[in-house]
């Protein structure tokens, strides 16, 4: 069930959330500020895996990260698009989450569902602030419009010059354990292969080159700020401080 947060971040997969974001939410946890996650697809589409072990993982991975909710809005894997249905559907989302920050997939990646979702997510944030569409709840009742004070886009496969960057370095083992809560999805050592669907199936994110550009790429997105590990993301607009100081 989808209740009020700080922080909402979206991932048009699961796991999507994890790879680029979940230390920021970690961090967002430790200082007191509350987080939930909604997944648009349940990544049907995967090459390994099916949906019923996809929605397992998730829910391992949701419990490691400590999100106060994760949601899946059920669109399809593959298709995502921003017509008036996916729109009202995410806007229903944000209203019930009513949260100041949106955290969206990357605005240019290697899979198409990303910069799709992208600019979904971003559309319905700005849409949901409009007092005529009118939605409802899951009790019917009527939704009071809402807009984020701001979306920001993770970055994922494609490098994208970040906006900014998290220091996550406290919370890069943690992070890392709820990537790996993903086991039909990512190499590991650990995990017997034959548990699940396609298994012997090689992936663009299944084999450890891609766990090792992950975790370069957080390394680089760190140094930027003097960290061992910081997760990066694109603003579309200008970024205000009330003081400069709190610039690292």
């Amino acid at each position: 069930m989808i209740r009020p947060v700080d922080i909402l971040a979206f991932g048009a997969h699961p796991d999507d959330v994890e790879l680029s974001c979940g230390g920021t939410l970690l961090v967002a946890n430790a200082q007191g500020q509350s987080t939930g996650i909604v997944d648009l697809t349940y990544g049907e589409l995967g090459t390994r895996g099916n949906k019923e072990s996809r929605q397992m993982e998730s829910t391992k991975a949701q419990e490691i990260l400590g999100v106060t909710f994760r949601a899946n809005l059920g669109l399809s894997d593959g298709f995502i698009d921003d017509s008036m249905e996916s729109k009202l559907a995410v806007i229903r989302a944000i209203r019930s989450a009513r949260p100041q920050i949106v955290l969206a997939n990357a605005v240019k990646d290697r899979h198409p569902d990303h910069p799709q979702a992208a600019k979904l997510v971003r559309e319905a944030a700005f849409l949901s602030g409009l007092v005529k569409i009118e939605t409802r709840d899951d009790q019917g009742n009527v939704q009071q419009a809402h807009r984020p004070k701001a979306v920001y886009h993770y970055i994922q496969s494609d490098y994208i010059e970040p906006s900014f960057v998290v220091n996550i370095s406290d919370f890069w083992d943690k992070k890392w354990e709820a990537i790996m809560a993903y086991s039909t999805q990512f190499h590991s050592m650990n995990t017997k292969d034959k548990a699940f669907d396609n298994s012997d199936k090689k992936t663009f994110i299944s084999t450890p080159t891609f766990l090792e550009m992950l975790k370069g790429r957080h390394a680089e997105f760190g140094n930027l700020i003097g960290a061992n590990y910081a997760e990066g993301f694109v603003s579309n607009r200008p970024l205000g401080l009330q003081n400069i100081l709190s610039l690292s």
